[in-house]
This record gives structure tokens, sequence and C-alpha cells, in this order.
């Protein structure tokens, strides 16, 4: 058996652990985990979701969690945007890095050309 040369490791704890909590967890705390894993070591790690509170509340101030981090050089901090607002909301949070969720083809290709055109004159 072949094993790789390179494993990329990509934390979602703070994304995807977090939005199953029933309690709120506040931004501080949210901060704090995000911190504690980039002192462990890791080089990718979801920070939140930029999604609205009223389906997802555990990611209420993902805005404000990126805001506060310390970002070390050479870890990526991601978030998931599963639409334009929450691209755009993103943008505006500096977030640099991230990923959008499936959805049904017809309601992509303009959420597509508008995101590719973002920016763009």
């Amino acid at each position: 058996m072949s094993l790789p040369s390179f494993v990329r490791l990509i934390e979602v704890g703070p994304r995807d652990g977090l939005q199953n909590e029933a309690q709120p967890i506040s931004v501080a705390d949210k901060v704090r985990l995000v911190d504690a894993l980039s002192a462990a070591g890791l080089g990718y790690i979801e920070v939140g979701s930029f999604v609205s509170p009223k389906w997802v509340p555990q990611m209420a101030g993902s805005a404000e969690v990126f805001a506060q981090i310390q970002r070390k050089p050479g870890v990526t901090y991601a978030a998931l945007a599963p639409n334009l607002r929450g691209f755009e909301d993103a943008l505006a949070a500096g977030v640099k890095r991230g990923r959008r969720v499936r959805r049904r083809v017809r309601s992509i290709l303009p959420a597509q050309h508008q995101l590719l055109h973002q920016g763009k004159p």
C-alpha cells in the first residue's frame, strides 16, 4: 500500500460542530476555539458560515468571529457561504477562502454568473 506524501487536514469544528449545539455560544468562545485550533498547528480552519441566523442560530456572529481571531501566518481561515448574500457578507468580513454548498441547477447558474463577475466592470 502506497501512502501519500502529504495529507491536508481541514478542521470544521467551529462551523459544522458548533451548529448542532443546543445552547447559544458566544462570539468570544468561538474566537477562543479558533485561536486554540490555530495554536495547535492546524493549517485550515472553517471558522463559520454566513447563513441566516434564523436557519442556523449558532452561526450568528461569524463576521465578528472573523474580525476578532488572531490570524497566524500560513493558516487558512475559511467560511461556508451557501448563497449570494452569504458570499457578499463573507467578503465584507474579510474572508479570503470559502466554499459553497450545492443547490439546484436552476438556481446555481444566475448566482454563479453574478459571483464570477463580482467586482468586475
